[in-house]
């Protein structure tokens, strides 16, 4: 695996880690919050065998630019960014997988971008009407994503600084994984969080997203876009669960398959939301699974 640092025509330069042969069937990672391509790294030494593997650091994470106008993370952006380092590379459909905000930017690339996303394999994360639908009309999925509203905070980079960024890991991020599974890359998100602006730039992805996060007490009505017609997910798609995640809670699967036609859900029981290296293992073997067959 290599990195290079690759400046888009969207005015952004990603830090972009590549494996594989370039003429190789290429797959494109995207990782999610709080993390960077190394999210990936046991998916890209298993799928380098015999694929072009290209993982950046997303817009605001990792050693990718870190803009902190808010307007700079609508979820257009990202996608943009996605495809035009498909351009750099001269690649035309390419098969996407994305974790988290990752996932979420895969969602909205098969939706607005199908001529462009052959195969879409989406790893805990949940498509935006399901979810949107989920915090009015499901009270756990409602408190389990209260944490968005504190991250759209204006004061939450001045907790963070006041408590440090070490602690902030333990405190929040890693509450939600396996910490022997953390001890080796600790300092790498540290090293990445104490960037210039980093915190900052992670937290706009909520700020800048349109899903609205309904108090716990209050009476919600359902936004205008979950009530109209909604297109349907065109690539076939895999949806890789694990079922343990506490943030996206297994609702997120329910009715699913009336907006993705082409549908395969893996559910992996013992999993929780960062289950691509949790359990790199089972993700490699559902993604494999289905490639062979799709």
């Amino acid at each position: 695996m290599k990195t290079e640092r690759i400046a888009l025509s969207t005015g952004i330069t990603l830090n972009v880690a590549t494996a594989g042969e370039s003429g190789a069937p290429p797959l494109i990672f995207l990782h999610g919050f709080p993390e960077s391509h190394r999210t990936w790294c046991h998916q890209i030494a298993e799928f380098a065998k015999d694929h072009f593997v290209i993982a950046p650091d997303q817009r605001g994470f990792g050693a990718s630019d870190q803009p902190q106008d808010v307007a700079q993370y609508t979820p257009d952006k990202p996608v943009a960014d996605l495809i035009a380092l498909a351009d750099h590379l001269g690649i035309d459909r390419f098969t996407l997988v994305g974790h988290d905000w990752g996932g979420a930017i895969a969602w909205m690339a098969a939706l607005n971008r199908p001529d462009r996303i052959e195969r879409l394999i989406i790893v805990n994360a949940p498509h935006p009407l399901v979810f949107q639908k989920s915090l009015i009309d499901d009270p756990a999925q409602r408190a389990a994503s209260q944490y968005i509203t504190a991250f759209r905070s204006p004061g939450i980079e001045v907790h963070i600084a006041n408590m440090g960024v070490e602690t902030f890991f333990d405190t929040s991020f890693a509450k939600h994984a396996d910490p022997a599974l953390l001890t080796e890359e600790k300092q790498h998100y540290i090293t990445d969080w104490s960037r210039p602006g980093a915190i900052t730039a992670m937290l706009n992805w909520y700020r800048a997203s349109a899903i609205t996060v309904p108090a716990m007490d209050e009476d919600a009505a359902m936004p205008a876009f979950v009530t109209t017609p909604f297109p349907p997910v065109q690539p076939p798609t895999l949806v890789i669960w694990g079922m343990q995640d506490k943030a996206l809670l297994p609702v997120q699967l329910e009715g699913l398959g009336d907006y993705v036609p082409d549908l395969t859900i893996t559910r992996i029981g013992d999993a929780g939301h960062f289950v691509p290296w949790e359990k790199p293992e089972a993700v490699n073997a559902a993604m494999r699974d289905w490639l062979a067959a799709h």
